[in-house]
């Protein structure tokens, strides 16, 4: 309606601009009635809210006005105004009409830009609109992919009993879709995959029984684990390598033994995460919680980074820490005294710099 009445406006002064005067009455004709509908769409339901005394007063107002213009032009002062624009000169009206002329050229521009101002703004808000019902569609649709996902791993590694039975091709079937998903879908959305797994001890080594190659009940309710030889249902291996996870919930995950180099981890929740193993080399864990998260196994002052020959001990610690060489630790909360020392100690030149309360005190045992 906003656009009609421009152009109505616009049709009516270039009319009258050009002589056309019938022209521009009819186009200032449609205009009036269009502006006067919508001033009635708009002004009619908060009429019903006015008081009767709000409405005498409105009354008086208009009565006011329009008797005061009628009683101007009815008296001698009005008539002598006119008898003067009658006497004006042909020259003088030529100027006035030339000064009109441009008025309506500039006026024509003022329409022309609101036009195009409103047509922009009308074009952004359509926009934005669209891109947020795109982003909740490609929410909703990483959801369904992601319940799609639990479903076939629950149906492929266990037995109509609810046992877990995992043979070697079951496990090759089940790390393919774990990879497919977790290059598909944005950080939160891997963070959910990853405590799906991690909570249903497919990431965590498991003993085995040694002719049926199944998992070994622990005797207490849940599988034994067996860090040092166990199998995994999945593997992760390089999957996460340069995953970006920032602003994730994995508490609790099990990410232990598998290539994590330049993940970024920032602003995370690792409450009690496992990182055991793991190669953590140039990771991002600026702002992240790092509460209980495990590092190492054993004593801190025996614990050493993993190596690509030696055999981890889990008593003392040896082999069994994590890589993280060149990682960032800026601004992560609670950071344990040990942490701080493993970290310190391991971490090397680059890392020390970012350990918050540094690294006064504790050797550089990486030595580079």
């Amino acid at each position: 309606m906003g656009l009609l009445i421009s152009i109505a406006l616009i049709l009516m002064v270039i009319s009258f601009s050009f002589g056309l005067i019938w022209l521009g009455e009819i186009a200032a004709g449609v205009a009036l009635f269009l502006s006067l509908w919508v001033l009635a769409v708009t002004l009619l339901p908060h009429l019903e809210k006015v008081t009767r005394s709000h409405r005498r007063l409105i009354t008086a107002i208009a009565g006011v006005v329009v008797a005061t213009l009628v009683l101007l032009w009815t008296s001698p002062w009005a008539e002598s105004v006119r008898n003067q624009i009658a006497q004006l000169g042909w020259e003088r009206i030529d100027v006035f009409s030339n000064l009109l002329s441009a008025i309506g050229q500039i006026l024509i521009a003022i329409v022309a830009l609101y036009v195009t101002w409103e047509q922009y703004t009308t074009s952004k808000r359509l926009t934005i609109e669209q891109n947020r019902l795109a982003s909740q569609q490609n929410i909703i649709t990483q959801q369904q992919t992601i319940d799609a996902y639990f479903q076939g791993i629950a149906e492929l590694t266990l037995n109509d009993d609810g046992l877990l039975e995992d043979f070697p091709m079951e496990r090759a079937i089940a790390e393919g879709r774990t990879a497919a998903i977790l290059g598909s879908l944005d950080a939160g959305g891997k963070a959910k995959v990853l405590r799906f797994l991690s909570g249903a001890g497919l990431l965590t080594p498991l003993r085995r029984d040694e002719r049926l190659g199944r998992a070994i009940l622990d005797g207490s309710g849940g599988y034994a684990e067996d860090r040092l030889t166990g199998v995994r249902v999945i593997n992760l291996g390089v999957m996460l390598a340069g995953a970006n996870l920032a602003g994730g919930d994995l508490r609790g995950a099990d990410l232990s033994d598998i290539n994590m180099i330049r993940a970024n981890l920032s602003q995370c929740e690792l409450v009690r995460a496992n990182f055991a193993r793991t190669v953590l080399c140039e990771a991002n864990f600026a702002g992240s919680d790092l509460s209980h998260v495990r590092f190492y196994y054993g004593s801190v002052k025996t614990a050493t980074p993993r190596t690509p020959k030696d055999f981890p001990d889990y008593e003392t610690g040896e082999y069994t820490g994590a890589v993280i060489e060149d990682a960032d630790f800026t601004g992560v909360q609670r950071l344990s005294d040990e942490q701080r020392f493993y970290c310190c100690a391991w971490g090397g030149s680059k890392t020390r710099q970012t350990i918050p309360g540094g690294c006064e005190g504790i050797p550089n045992l990486l030595k580079r």
